[in-house]
């Protein structure tokens, strides 16, 4: 007797790479598995590739490099009339010449199926989106949820295998998208197939998601449940992505104890003592009590209304820290504060300071990152000194000519500024994302070539604002790399 071993996941992504212009790759590395029945949600902001992977598995774009199976079969070049998936649009794409039932029976028509069938058909899947009886409706009369629903019954009726959704959502207001939040929820599980969603919207995607997968700048982030990315996010760009979150920057003082806002803190994370980290702290999970009973005190700046809890801004020193509470509380009050070690999630961070690759120039400075930056070269070579026409002498006597010469580049973030002034610094580049962490910003500068700057500062810049980075002399450590 053969056994047939049955694959569990029905799409498969292998080192996925998408680029469009050969050099910059709007995805990168992308590895994941889907399983059958699954409803998965691709989270992030705006141009992080999430759209552009969505449309290679719908066949719209072929990856550059890397291999999709479906089934476990190869689909990466198979165009998308070849593939057992249908995909709905934030722009539904519905024919407004055609009334509800041909719209929905148009790529049925196509497969030359009887019309006893398609009527069968149709009429089954306007009973899945709650729109029975509106087969000779105009698709003009129909507001836009349900025009949203028609789309979902054009694209399920031709029974596909996975369902890809494009920000179906987006167009809807507030009130409507949550309705239809729960409405694909709950077609979802009757119809068992896998839907594979794209949003923005970190609730939608905690509303709707089995699995979610956080996508920032081409490259998956984390991927989990709900509750997984929620309550344990992997880095800081989550955390602030998903929900609100309380960020600071905090050092491991001794086994399971950790020092931010000038407070040692017991935690449940074993980290190794003097790691510096990032601490995650959820704004409802801080309990307020009285000074004296508190970890740290505060000041409340704002109160602001929510409806189902007040935000309150605290300031502790030079940090602000968010609470949200279901008591009023007022401006001007001293509070105390309690955090509980459960409710510190603990995270190593991906960066701990700025490292490049760069070459020496000439006139002994180094050259990384598009910028020319003055150096001290004499940490290359220990007792060595420069003479007066700047040539690098050796303890020995012996002159060296270091001139392009490769080396190794690290600068600490906290030794790194941004200006306004683009001649102040040695490169200049645009602010690609921050994320605020208590009593300042940690900011990506991304210089022309795709180098990253991690950089700090107190004081708020806005995304893609151009700036120029200055970093002191002697700031910069270097080291030969063999060649």
């Amino acid at each position: 007797m053969i056994l047939l071993e049955i694959n569990e996941y029905i799409i498969e992504l292998h080192d996925i790479a998408k680029s469009y212009d050969g050099e910059t790759n709007v995805v990168e590395d992308i590895n994941l598995k889907i399983k059958k029945g699954e409803f998965v949600t691709f989270l992030g902001p705006s141009g992080c590739g999430k759209t552009t992977t969505l449309r290679m598995i719908a066949g719209f774009e072929i990856p550059t490099k890397g291999t999709i199976l479906l089934d476990g079969a190869d689909i990466s070049k198979l165009p998308p009339n070849k593939r057992p998936v249908n995909t709905v649009f934030q722009r539904y794409a519905l024919f407004p010449h055609l009334n509800v039932f041909d719209n929905i029976a148009f790529g049925l028509k196509l497969k030359n199926i009887s019309k006893e069938e398609i009527e069968e058909k149709v009429k089954a899947v306007l009973d899945v989106v709650d729109l029975e009886g509106f087969e000779k409706r105009k698709i003009s009369t129909l507001s836009g949820g349900q025009q949203q629903r028609i789309a979902i019954a054009r694209a399920i009726v031709n029974e596909p295998e996975v369902l890809l959704l494009d920000e179906p959502l987006g167009a809807l207001d507030l009130k409507m998208r949550k309705e239809m939040q729960l409405e694909l929820k709950s077609m979802h599980e009757k119809l068992g197939i896998t839907f594979i969603y794209v949003t923005h919207d970190q609730e939608e995607a905690l509303t709707m998601s089995d699995k979610i997968v956080v996508i920032a700048d081409g490259v998956i982030q984390q991927v989990g449940t709900p509750e997984e990315i929620y309550n344990e996010p992997s880095n800081a760009f989550v955390a602030d992505f998903i929900g609100e979150s309380n960020i600071f920057n905090a050092k491991m003082t001794s086994k399971e104890r950790v020092t931010f806002l000038d407070c040692e803190f017991e935690c449940v994370d074993d980290i190794p003592v003097g790691t510096m980290v990032d601490v995650v702290v959820r704004p409802e999970d801080i309990i307020i009590t009285t000074p004296e009973e508190g970890q740290i005190t505060g000041t409340i700046t704002s109160v602001i209304f929510k409806g189902i809890h007040y935000e309150i801004v605290v300031e502790d020193g030079k940090n602000e820290i968010i609470i949200q509470n279901t008591k009023l509380y007022h401006v001007g009050d001293t509070i105390g504060m309690i955090i509980k070690p459960d409710e510190i999630h603990v995270m190593i961070p991906e960066v701990l300071s700025n490292k490049f690759e760069g070459v020496i120039s000439k006139n002994n400075t180094v050259l990384f990152a598009d910028g020319e930056y003055e150096c001290d070269v004499t940490m290359l070579y220990p007792g060595s000194s420069l003479d007066e026409e700047g040539m690098l002498i050796l303890s020995n006597g012996e002159a060296v000519d270091l001139t392009g010469k490769k080396v190794s580049v690290e600068i600490q973030i906290p030794d790194v500024t941004m200006s306004d002034d683009e001649n102040l610094g040695g490169t200049c580049g645009h602010i690609f994302d921050l994320i605020y962490k208590g009593d300042h910003y940690t900011y990506t500068v991304r210089t022309k070539s795709e180098e990253d700057f991690i950089v700090d500062d107190e004081y708020l810049w806005n995304e893609d604002d151009y700036v120029s980075l200055v970093i002191p002399k002697d700031k910069i450590v270097i080291k030969l790399l063999e060649e």
